[in-house]
């Protein structure tokens, strides 16, 4: 009686399941890639024992050439005048009543230039919150 078997294992290797998990990775990475919100200027903060999480919806930046820059949100910083600040801040906190305010002063910006900025937030009521690093 000559019976053949029929089922024979195969030798090859089926990439469909791995292509799919590394289009997903693809996208996953893609998608992480855009919330990353590098800064294009150099500041070294101050150092603090003691930090805040405050989600940064507005950004003030001084930089140690006294240059000002704003941002609302994931926008890219964009520099402005010390006197259009305030109507910035104002034109922001009609979109995003709960609006928070983060200060990034670099740690050679004179006191002078930090407290003109927590006037024009103490005058209108903003939450202002000033950016620190850990200490070490």
């Amino acid at each position: 009686m000559g019976l053949k078997r029929r089922n024979k294992a195969e030798a090859g290797f089926n990439m469909s399941s791995m292509t799919d998990i590394v289009f997903l990775l693809l996208i996953f990475f893609m998608l992480t890639s855009t919330v990353v919100r590098p800064s294009a200027i150099k500041l070294t903060l101050p150092q603090s024992q003691s930090q805040t999480s405050v989600a940064p919806l507005t950004r003030v930046v001084i930089d140690k050439d006294l240059n000002h820059f704003v941002a609302f949100g994931n926008e890219k910083d964009r520099p402005i005048a010390l006197e259009e600040i305030e109507a910035y801040l104002k034109s922001v906190e009609l979109a995003e009543p709960e609006m928070k305010v983060v200060l990034y002063a670099d740690e050679t910006v004179p006191h002078g230039e930090v407290v003109k900025i927590l006037n024009i937030a103490n005058q209108n009521k903003f939450k202002l919150v000033i950016a620190t690093r850990p200490m070490k």
